[in-house]
């Protein structure tokens, strides 16, 4: 296959590259819609099921964290939208700027990200060996909220008196909250190492309004692995969200 400038020889336009390439990264997003889908509908059908600990295993996620995290993302979609805008009208250097800049906001989104999978290996709520409802009231932190921790005791004796096997059951909820999230990340992973790509481009000069196909085809797939945190962060912190 040869290549003249951004032009690859099978197509004989930009345009239409650009054309082929989006229409390849909508097929691919659908592809990914499904696959998501399906765990959407086993978080369903197992919530349904199992209502009682899904509910004790939302309640013990740091809300303030999770909230945090869904700004942090709704702000880096909106400077990948302003990335793709300055590649559109020729504006180089804001290319970098807002490219960078989203590039931090997702890296500060796995960052948080790690800091929450911590606090769940320290609470015993990684499923299983070990795993124990119970433990964290039972061995409170330093820099636990003795109020919190407190009401936290309250909930998780209420809920065992309701489901006695609700340690079973509740691991049915931190295993698709790793499964979800971890899917999730790694989708957020494969974004950074693109907008490290794209970054290097953009330092060279490559991204014209003639040429911004690759910052277009990333942003739409930024925009996606955001829009599935928007649905995950109610789905997985908001269930019975009282306090």
């Amino acid at each position: 296959m040869h290549r003249t400038g951004d032009l690859y020889g099978h197509f004989q336009t930009l345009e239409q590259q650009k054309e082929t390439a989006t229409l390849g990264m909508w097929i691919f997003l659908v592809t990914e819609v499904l696959f998501f889908g399906g765990l959407f509908l086993t978080y369903t059908i197992n919530r349904s099921a199992f209502s009682t600990a899904f509910g004790i295993g939302s309640n013990t996620l740091d809300i303030t964290l999770g909230a945090g995290n869904t700004v942090v993302l709704i702000m880096s979609s909106l400077t990948m939208a302003m990335a793709v805008w300055s590649a559109q009208v020729g504006k180089k250097k804001l290319v970098s700027i807002f490219l960078i800049a989203t590039l931090g906001l997702g890296t500060v989104f796995l960052g948080v990200k790690a800091v929450e999978y911590k606090q769940k290996f320290d609470h015993h709520l990684i499923p299983g060996h070990g795993f124990d409802m119970k433990y964290h009231p039972a061995h409170p932190m330093a820099r636990d909220d003795l109020k919190e921790l407190a009401l936290e005791k309250k909930e998780v004796d209420e809920a065992f008196a309701v489901d006695p096997d609700i340690n079973f059951h509740g691991q049915l909820y931190f295993s698709l909250y790793f499964g979800m999230t971890g899917l999730h990340a790694l989708h957020m992973i494969v974004g950074v190492g693109l907008l490290i790509w794209l970054i290097t481009g953009s330092f060279a000069g490559r991204f014209t309004p003639q040429y911004n196909t690759p910052v277009e085809i990333v942003g739409l797939y930024w925009h996606f692995v955001d829009i599935v945190w928007i649905y995950l962060f109610p789905l997985l912190y908001l269930i019975d969200r009282h306090r």
